[in-house]
């Protein structure tokens, strides 16, 4: 009971930082009210890439695309927020005869299975060979929670933390 209890604390946390984060674009007014939103907030006056009315595009992971011992948690933390109809692209190679470890894209259907990397109710979205070329592109389409993973190997790459990450995306401002 208090693991389950402590888990539901760790995913309250992590919903309220995932808020908190991408409210920080955000200019505020007088008692709390949104004032200006002149895209500025960062530092040395850089846009943020997702500051703009219309969706936008991220590889995910950057230059170093979908690959084992990358930190996508704080991938998506540095490259959020994310809002709906944005695109995630999944890069990584596909399955060789050297003996490198192939790589696929899960969505897991909760937090539990996230935490867990229960892949048994888990939804394949890109298999080993979609993420050749330009990728594999998923769209955004919803404000809740979607969490990804690698599944392959039985999900060992879930397991030890590296290729696993949450994104929750916002509705835009009607500005």
């Amino acid at each position: 009971m208090a693991l389950a209890n402590a888990q539901m604390y760790l995913f309250l946390v992590m919903i309220s930082f995932m808020f908190v984060h991408s409210m920080a674009n955000f200019n505020y007014g007088p008692w709390g009210s949104p004032g200006n939103w002149n895209k500025t907030n960062f530092p040395n006056g850089n846009n943020h890439p997702n500051a703009t009315q219309t969706s936008n595009k991220f590889n995910v992971g950057g230059s170093e695309n979908w690959r084992y011992g990358f930190d996508y948690m704080d991938w998506a933390r540095k490259n959020g927020p994310f809002f709906v109809n944005d695109t995630l692209v999944f890069k990584y190679d596909p399955p060789n005869s050297n003996g490198g470890f192939p790589h696929s894209v899960y969505l897991l259907p909760n937090y539990w299975s996230f935490i867990k990397c229960d892949f048994r109710r888990a939804k394949r979205i890109a298999n080993p060979n979609q993420g050749a070329g330009e990728g594999f592109e998923f769209v955004l389409k919803k404000t809740q929670p979607y969490f990804f993973a690698c599944g392959e190997h039985g999900g060992i790459h879930c397991n030890n933390g590296t290729m696993k990450f949450v994104v929750m995306p916002l509705k835009r401002w009607p500005y």
